[in-house]
């Protein structure tokens, strides 16, 4: 019969066009599944359309940077890490260099370089593959997987590998399928949040500043239980928050947070980590340099004119004056400001811009060997639907290239 399949794969992204190219390989008779019009339809966005593939931390490294689940990825990176990404890519024609010594791109950073390879890769294979068709439930048979329903018709097949991504940026198709299925077969989907995401702030000068852009900022959280939480990087203010690399990786932690406390303090140096004491010695050496100048001058090669005014506003500082000229206290709470920004974060933006999610089905319930589920016999899991997500970096693609190719496996 023509429907009938060695594997389904459902989700055409990073995870899902991996398994079906491994799978296929396997010499599997393989159907790929997607809803869009187009393969690969958020994978085009990755990384601002440049596609920053993977990095070239070691495993271990790679692992701790996704937190207490990461060793979860331990069998899939020792058998499909970076160095091999990089040789597939090499294979399929994609060229790819490291120009920052840590970060891996195709050398044409661009993300459609990525999909058209891999689209051809799968035509090459004679992968099936049916777009503009959604799975609207998977078919069981004496408690193991038989197939898909979709919108036209009943699909079969012993496996079927679920790689439908998270529910990050929602436009493309992101609707979270994927939980659902796993849920009603019985497995559990921790509690969703949207990460990689600009935060919104209750202050409102950052207005002021969205034309900035701060480099090597540090943002911690101010609350007893969860200082130890920070990130570091370049942060740009915004209409009404902060976005940037560095608030990418920071949205992971505080949108959680959010949910439990309401609203968030955290504390900004901007002033590439130096603490107050040197702040003092810099603007004395800088007064030193030239008697007359202002505090704006003093500042001013270490961050943005409009940005100094708004940390002189937070700290009733007249800008206009020399520092030796102001009151003890008002140096004092100028100089904290300045290392310590206070920011209050309020809310963020949601899932439709956020560029992946935090949680999803639990990993206690997957064979990290295979991405079996430990429930359902021949059901897979792989990439972002799975309860892990890394920082930004190519953390996040190189995680949903491995466990695709550990789920095309099949188990073999």
């Amino acid at each position: 019969m023509k429907n009938i399949y060695d594997v389904i794969v459902i989700g055409s992204g990073a995870a899902g066009m991996m398994a079906a190219i491994v799978a296929v390989k396997e010499n599997k008779k393989v159907l790929l599944i997607e809803q869009q019009s187009k393969l690969g339809p958020k994978l085009k966005a990755t990384g601002g359309g440049k596609c920053n593939l993977t990095n070239t931390l070691d495993n271990d490294t790679f692992m701790r940077s996704f937190g207490k689940n990461g060793k979860f990825m331990s069998d899939a990176l020792n058998k499909f890490d970076y160095k091999n990404l990089i040789e597939f890519f090499k294979q399929i024609g994609v060229e790819t260099h490291i120009p920052d010594g840590f970060r891996v791109f195709p050398t044409t950073h661009n993300s459609l370089t990525i999909i058209d390879a891999l689209k051809k890769e799968l035509e090459r294979l004679e992968v099936e593959i049916k777009t503009d068709t959604k799975v609207l439930d998977l078919l069981l048979k004496y408690e193991e997987i038989d197939g898909v329903k979709t919108e036209n018709e009943n699909i079969v097949s012993s496996n079927v590998i679920i790689a439908t991504g998270g529910l990050g940026y929602s436009k493309l198709g992101a609707l979270g399928d994927g939980y659902k299925f796993a849920k009603s077969l019985g497995h559990t989907v921790t509690k969703l949040y949207a990460a990689m995401l600009p935060l919104i702030s209750e202050e409102k000068w950052v207005a002021s500043c969205k034309a900035d852009t701060i480099a090597k900022a540090e943002l911690k959280v101010d609350l007893p239980k969860h200082k130890k939480l920070k990130a570091n990087g370049d942060l740009i203010f915004t209409s009404n928050g902060i976005r940037g690399p560095v608030v990418l990786d920071f949205s992971r932690e505080i949108t959680p947070l959010l949910e439990k406390y309401g609203k968030i303090p955290i504390l900004m140096n901007m002033v590439k980590g130096l603490n107050e004491e040197q702040i003092f010695n810099h603007i004395k050496n800088e007064s030193s340099k030239n008697p007359q100048s202002t505090v704006l001058e003093n500042l001013a090669s270490l961050l943005p004119q409009s940005v100094i005014k708004e940390l002189c506003g937070l700290a009733n500082t007249d800008f206009t004056k020399r520092f030796k000229d102001l009151e003890g206290q008002i140096r004092e709470k100028l100089v904290k400001i300045v290392t310590n920004t206070p920011l209050t974060i309020i809310d963020h933006v949601g899932f439709e811009k956020a560029m992946i999610t935090r949680g999803g089905i639990s990993l206690k319930e997957i064979n990290p060997k295979t991405m079996q589920s430990k429930i359902i016999k021949g059901l897979y899991f792989c990439g972002e639907v799975m309860d892990l997500d890394g920082p930004c970096g190519g953390y996040n693609l190189q995680w949903a290239f491995s466990s695709g190719y550990i789920a095309g496996k099949l188990n073999n």
